[in-house]
């Protein structure tokens, strides 16, 4: 009996060092991704003034002025600490990679793998797709709209935000074929399921084109649902071709 009692104690201290390990393995990495997001932040910070001119390009010639004390040492602030979290990044998901890749199976470890990497490089897709294509036409309408009547002065404030807010949202739309081949990965929905949305898709496209463009022209609500729709056509065929398909949904799809 004593023999057992020792055993079990042994077998809970093991377990709490083996905790112990685990939070500071945990620590570890939350100060290495902050020191990242720090870094990047300062090295942002030294070429923000590079920063605010790329920012400008899409807007062509225009003046940008602040009329609240604080604005431009908030607007700062702002770039420097988006830049940092962008620099860092890479940085932040290695070592959430590393933290929870123990625990996964070979197969979710491989799918993490590929993941990640493809989210990131999307999402930096969507985004210069927003910088080089959307924003120069939606810009050109919002800044042109209306001239005859009043002159525009734009607070640096209201163009940064506006600017910041339709990159990050044409990125994230970038990640919507990624996220229908993740759930076709994990036999929620099949390609037959997806490719019987198509009209749907088509709306929704529309639907976040007038939500994201801060301009009702048409236009610009179509510069966004345009490469929504083929997005979804691309997460279509990737679910066809890298997902196996549900099996109750196949035999419905046959019997159908």
């Amino acid at each position: 009996m004593k023999l057992k009692t020792d055993r079990k104690t042994t077998g809970r201290r093991d377990k709490q060092l083996t905790l112990g390990q685990h939070l500071n393995e945990l620590r570890r990495r939350l100060m290495i991704a902050a020191l990242a997001f720090m870094v990047g932040t300062g090295l942002v910070f030294a070429i923000i003034p590079r920063l605010f001119d790329l920012l400008l390009i899409p807007a062509g010639d225009i003046e940008l002025i602040f009329i609240d004390v604080t604005e431009m040492l908030a607007t700062y602030f702002k770039v420097a600490l988006l830049g940092g979290f962008t620099l860092g990044l890479p940085v932040m998901l290695y070592q959430l990679i590393m933290f929870i890749a123990p625990g996964l199976t070979p197969r979710e470890k491989r799918y993490l793998y590929w993941l990640l990497p493809s989210s990131a490089l999307l999402f930096v897709g969507g985004a210069l797709f927003s910088y080089f294509i959307f924003l120069p036409t939606a810009l050109n309408f919002l800044l042109h709209f209306g001239e005859e009547i009043a002159t525009p002065q734009i607070r640096i404030g209201n163009y940064v935000a506006v600017v910041t807010r339709l990159m990050v949202g044409t990125g994230a739309i970038f990640e919507t074929p990624l996220v229908m081949l993740f759930l076709a990965k994990l036999g929620i929905v099949g390609y037959r399921t997806l490719a019987r949305g198509r009209r749907w898709a088509v709306v929704f496209a529309f639907v976040m084109g007038a939500i994201i463009t801060p301009t009702m022209d048409p236009l610009n609500q179509t510069l966004i649902a345009i490469p929504v729709i083929i997005l979804y056509e691309l997460g279509i065929w990737l679910a066809r071709f890298l997902a196996p398909e549900p099996k109750a949904e196949a035999v419905s799809a046959e019997e159908g």
